[in-house]
């Protein structure tokens, strides 16, 4: 359990992806701190399942089922979030798609586009819709890119493509509104037990030769970003801008 608490009282965040995961992780950690939280993904029973887990534990969230790769499903989950909680100050950008293996050459271009679409088109999306409710008083973004958006992993072209230009993007806006208010930063998780990737494991048999990738000997957990997500929007974090935030067991050291 972590030893760092956070006072998001009166602050208001939207976590994308947040029906499991990393990002119900998040979600779960922003109203634990006193934040109002927007829980936003495509699977509704999933989403559904956050906010009751909120809750339960006393915060205050809501569904919104939200397509990241639809600008107009994210302007709706933007203003749902406005017109329920009255203001935006974080927003996670977490939404991501497993995607097919395969050599650059044999990769389809629709599943090109599919993972792009979300992977990369929808942190753009979700930045382009959030940055102006944040402008007035300030506020703070973590998009989540990857340990393979910092090195290169083959026969995953499309993921390994996007989260490099979620890495670009996110160094780009933090230059252009850091000095308006908005820390933009990413975060970088290596291999996270969460649902989508215990059944990579559990069809492959995969779990031994994805802890040797990481020097701590284990894989990491969906908490584990999370705390690292809530510190880059945090004042402890006041100094910090378009950063990208390895929190992946030195799978990238190598």
């Amino acid at each position: 359990m972590s030893q760092v608490t956070y006072d998001f009282s009166g602050k208001v965040a939207i976590v994308t992806g947040a029906a499991g995961g990393i990002g119900r992780a998040s979600a779960i950690k922003f109203t634990a701190a006193g934040a109002a939280v927007t829980v936003a993904d495509v699977n509704a029973d999933g989403g559904a399942e956050t906010v009751a887990l909120i809750e339960a534990a006393g915060g205050r969230a809501t569904f919104v089922a939200t397509d990241v790769a639809s600008s107009d499903s994210v302007q709706e989950m933007v203003a749902r979030t406005v017109e329920t909680f009255g203001r935006l100050d974080y927003a996670h950008n977490n939404a991501g798609v497993a995607g097919e293996e395969g050599s650059v050459a044999d990769i389809p271009e629709a599943e090109w586009d599919r993972v792009h679409g979300v992977m990369l088109r929808g942190v753009y999306l979700c930045m382009k819709y959030e940055i102006p409710h944040m402008l007035a008083e300030g506020g703070a973004i973590v998009n989540t890119a990857s340990g393979a958006g910092l090195i290169a992993y083959p026969g995953q072209s499309p993921y390994v493509s996007s989260k490099h230009g979620v890495i670009g993007l996110t160094k780009t806006a933090a230059m252009e509104y850091g000095v308006r208010g908005i820390r933009i930063n990413a975060v970088c998780p290596g291999t996270v037990l969460t649902p989508m990737v215990e059944t990579v494991i559990e069809e492959q048999q995969l779990e031994p030769a994805l802890i040797a990738l990481h020097p701590i000997g284990r894989i990491g957990t969906a908490e584990e970003v999370a705390n690292g997500a809530l510190w880059l929007c945090s004042d402890d974090a006041s100094f910090v801008i378009g950063h990208s935030l390895s929190v992946d067991g030195g799978y990238v050291l190598p």
